[in-house]
């Protein structure tokens, strides 16, 4: 659906998830990386949930955040890095499953703002649950590569 401009893309965005501390931290992992496209997938793991035993909102958020902005980046330049400018998260289910998987999608991509629209799922042997949906919008940072030694 989408071409990016840079044929490399897949190995840019992997290289940079890998410099994620936060998400090293949580536990997640980059599972798809498609033009237009990136999947992270969480383990439930009791120390990231809030009183009630859910996945906490937060990190449900962090991690289709996460998704969004990947989604969008495979489509930037080489030559540049990725913010999110803005997003709003609406949570449909408890964060209650083995594992959830945030599924990062471009809607509309553009030269300096990328449409983003992300889902989380929350996964229970062969049951799949819609707990958040998400709309982002991206920044494209021209000229300013994503790399270790910047700090945006």
């Amino acid at each position: 659906m989408f071409t990016p401009v840079d044929p490399l893309y897949e190995e840019r965005i992997r290289q940079s998830f890998a410099r994620q501390g936060a998400m090293r931290l949580i536990g997640a992992q980059l599972t798809r990386v498609e033009a237009g496209a990136a999947d992270i997938t969480l383990p439930y793991r009791a120390d990231l949930t809030q009183q009630h035993g859910y996945l906490h909102a937060g990190i449900l958020s962090t991690i289709v955040d996460t998704a969004g902005g990947y989604a969008g980046y495979t489509l930037f330049p080489a030559d540049s890095s990725v913010q999110t400018v803005e997003y709003k998260l609406n949570l449909l289910a408890p964060g209650e499953g083995e594992f959830f998987v945030a599924e990062g999608r471009v809607a509309k991509p553009g030269r300096t703002l990328c449409i983003v629209q992300g889902e989380v799922y929350a996964h229970v042997g062969d049951r799949r649950t819609l707990c958040a949906l998400m709309q982002q919008t991206l920044i494209v940072l021209h000229g300013r590569p994503d790399d270790a030694t910047r700090r945006n």
